[in-house]
């Protein structure tokens, strides 16, 4: 059974491990450099002040009648971020989500993103934006087009990572 909660304190290691994933073997994060665990408690600290969701994707390997504490293995995270500093853009937010390695190809990337877009819908936000490395692999670019998210443009090559060059593709999406 997985479960999609609220990111908890004790969440953090498992969402840094995820995430350095990324930042070391991919182009999907810009971030050169794994964030550690003080990082990610202020960054989740902040997305709560804001009001804005940050969630949790977890594996429980008990009957659902048995859950009462759900904390179960991290499989992927998801939050929204205030799309940029400036005042005006209060009603836009930006989305990211990451799934665990082990994890992908099983919906959990549908699940965290559908909840994430309910949420954030709850917040006020009117827009929601995806910033998307353009690295060559589809899947998120799948994924957003499955929510609704319509391409809104690309910016070549603005990130240096790896040693190549690699284009951002924005999606953005109406909330309800």
């Amino acid at each position: 059974m997985t479960l999609i909660q609220p990111v908890s304190e004790t969440d953090l290691p498992a969402v840094a491990e995820i995430y350095a994933h990324y930042v070391t073997e991919s182009v999907a994060t810009f971030d050169e450099t794994p964030l550690d665990i003080e990082a990610w408690r202020l960054k989740a600290a902040a997305i709560a002040e804001a009001g804005l969701p940050f969630l949790v994707a977890k594996e429980e390997d008990v009957k659902e009648e048995d859950v009462k504490e759900k904390d179960g293995r991290v499989l992927g995270f998801a939050y929204c971020g205030r799309y940029r500093p400036k005042p005006a853009y209060r009603h836009t937010v930006e989305d990211t989500i990451y799934l665990s390695p082990g994890a992908t190809g099983r919906g959990l990337g549908r699940l965290l993103l559908g909840e994430l877009i309910a949420r954030a819908g709850e917040t006020g936000a009117r827009q929601m934006i995806a910033v998307i490395a353009d690295g060559g692999d589809v899947a998120s670019l799948k994924l957003h087009a499955a929510f609704g998210f319509a391409e809104a443009g690309r910016l070549k090559s603005v990130g240096f990572k790896h040693g190549r060059w690699i284009d951002t593709i924005l999606y953005q999406l109406e909330l309800p």
